[in-house]
């Protein structure tokens, strides 16, 4: 679980989060930079996000890999549409796929922007490509 917050303040990992967005904000971060942040990460969540961020490419060349808070993201003009949360990253319990709100993935008048990924199997890699396609627009 995430370092416990007293009230008013922020976790370290979300001090942590929030000083690295300030570093992308200063810098212009790339697919290299993506690559190294899930380089960084534990083996389990380092291959589901490499299967991410390949699925990306492949569905999706048009959007940018970018990190976003510290994280892998891919951004759609300029924008960080879909990213990928590692469950280390705020020692969570589970990683996730999310989707901001540039993301065209809107499907009547309720839908997830976020999607729990434990292990990837070739249908979740079928419904996570078909939602990268989506929030590409």
């Amino acid at each position: 679980m995430a370092t416990k917050k007293q009230s008013g303040s922020f976790t370290a990992e979300e001090r942590a989060a929030m000083k690295e967005r300030a570093k992308e904000l200063k810098s212009a971060s790339g697919e290299q930079d993506v690559l190294d942040k899930i380089a960084e990460m534990p083996e389990d969540e380092r291959a589901i996000a490499e299967r991410i961020h390949a699925i990306a490419k492949e569905v999706a060349p048009q959007l940018a890999p970018k990190t976003w808070y510290g994280m892998p993201g891919w951004a759609r003009d300029g924008k960080v549409a879909v990213f990928f949360q590692p469950a280390a990253k705020f020692k969570s319990r589970y990683s996730t796929l999310g989707f901001n709100d540039n993301a065209p993935i809107d499907d009547g008048d309720m839908w997830p922007t976020s999607f729990a990924v434990t292990r990837l199997t070739p249908e979740i890699e079928r419904r996570i490509a078909e939602l990268i396609r989506r929030a590409a627009g």
